[in-house]
């Protein structure tokens, strides 16, 4: 139990830290750190940043996964949560574009990287503190668990700017919507505290005992696991941009183009983040039943099907048919694709490279895929005239791509154990 409070409570401070940057980039970052005469183009550019840190994480990734895969997943848990913390909480403290002028952006692109690098390495260290600690027949469900702290942190987050939205619109704007950020970190210092109190994982500490510990990760994992990897990018894009859709590009959508409160768009957000938190367990809970693969596709198949019925919902305009349209996409559909993701990828990499194998493929997809999504969803919403048609075939396109990534990943796998097994080479990975 400690070991997935620990696992838990390390990925939910880094993802509300996250959130926080999210929300803040929809909600008030264009006009306190990019205002311009046109206020697509602010909204454009808070985005960019947002979309900017997806693609440091891979290399925050490598950074850290060369180091948990040689040194042991705790010591750098403690490192990326510390930096995290940090980052966040200076955001709170930065000086707007009216005080320091252009200054200002670049600061919080300082922050924003920061934030990028520790996210990259935290995951991966997350995931396999729960999956290496769990028993061979709850793998699904310790999976599981750190993706829950993707919801939990969301909804923090979420409920944290709901709360300060209660404010006066000038005290919001002026100190309220910094008071989140600042006050993360109470929780990073609760989550060092959890983090230091555990030992190494069972699996890195018999990979250190045996000798089996790679001298460069990276390279032994692009050598033989290379398949693997574009495998891990597959399933991760279909997790992630849907998720950016469904849980910020609706938030400015649903408040500039149809009319909605924003107070209204946010307590449903945080409605179906917990609901989410929830289902995820369940779905790791099932997967250890029916296989990690088959709930993976459904989800994926279920992604397909209400790309569409998410704006028509939203379309209807009203406070019902928000909270119906984030819920089903964050609480029915996304759950059964995130909850199986962490320990479909675990399963394919042998342990002396599994940080680094799924880092690689989890960041990687979340670069191509992730933070990109709410910016070229705006992008496709001012070329179409408005129209939501090109956003919905555009997640449909990508869960296409996750359902055959899936599909594909027994045959990947078994053909890079028989290249390393005429080589000569041990194979100790689970899907081997």
């Amino acid at each position: 139990m400690r070991v997935l409070t620990g696992s838990l409570a390390g990925s939910t401070i880094e993802w509300f830290d996250f959130f926080l940057y999210a929300m803040a980039a929809a909600i008030i970052f264009d006009k306190q750190f990019f205002p311009t005469d046109d206020p697509l183009v602010s909204q454009m550019l808070s985005y960019l940043t947002l979309a900017l840190t997806f693609f440091i994480r891979p290399f925050g990734g490598i950074v850290f996964s060369h180091i948990g895969d040689k040194v042991g997943r705790k010591k750098t848990l403690v490192i990326t949560l510390t930096m995290m913390g940090a980052a966040t909480v200076a955001i709170g403290l930065l000086p707007t574009h009216d005080q320091v002028g252009v200054w200002a952006p670049i600061l919080l692109i300082v922050c924003r990287i920061l934030q990028g690098l520790a996210i990259g390495g935290e995951w991966g260290g997350a995931l396999l503190l729960a999956y290496e600690y769990a028993p061979k027949n709850r793998r699904g469900f310790f999976g599981s668990v750190p993706q829950t702290g993707v919801t939990v942190g969301m909804l923090l987050a979420s409920f944290s700017f709901a709360l300060v939205s209660r404010l006066p619109e000038e005290q919001f704007t002026s100190w309220g919507w910094r008071l989140p950020f600042i006050a993360s970190i109470v929780l990073v210092l609760i989550g060092l505290a959890i983090r230091k109190g555990l030992g190494e994982t069972p699996d890195f500490e018999q990979a250190q005992e045996s000798g089996d510990v790679a001298n460069i990760p990276l390279v032994d994992t692009l050598r033989d696991h290379w398949g693997s990897v574009l495998i891990a990018v597959g399933t991760k894009v279909v997790e992630t941009a849907p998720f950016y859709i469904f849980a910020t590009f609706s938030v400015s959508y649903a408040v500039t183009a149809l009319g909605y409160e924003r107070l209204t768009m946010l307590n449903a957000v945080s409605l179906g983040a917990f609901l989410s938190s929830i289902m995820i367990m369940v779905m790791g809970r099932i997967s250890d039943s029916i296989g990690r693969k088959a709930v993976f596709l459904a989800g994926s198949a279920a992604t397909f099907v209400f790309a569409a019925p998410f704006f028509m919902i939203l379309g209807q305009q009203s406070t019902g048919a928000a909270f119906l349209a984030i819920g089903i996409g964050l609480a029915v559909v996304w759950p059964p694709v995130t909850a199986t993701l962490g320990t479909l990828m675990s399963e394919t990499f042998s342990v002396r490279v599994r940080y680094t194998g799924v880092t690689l493929g989890y960041q990687i997809g979340a670069a191509l895929a992730g933070g990109t999504a709410p910016l070229i969803a705006t992008w496709m919403l001012d070329a179409f005239d408005g129209s939501w048609h090109p956003i919905a075939i555009y997640v449909c396109i990508l869960a296409i791509i996750g359902f055959a990534s899936a599909a594909l990943s027994p045959v990947v796998v078994r053909k890079e154990s028989e290249r390393i097994a005429a080589r000569g080479d041990v194979v100790s990975a689970d899907a081997a």
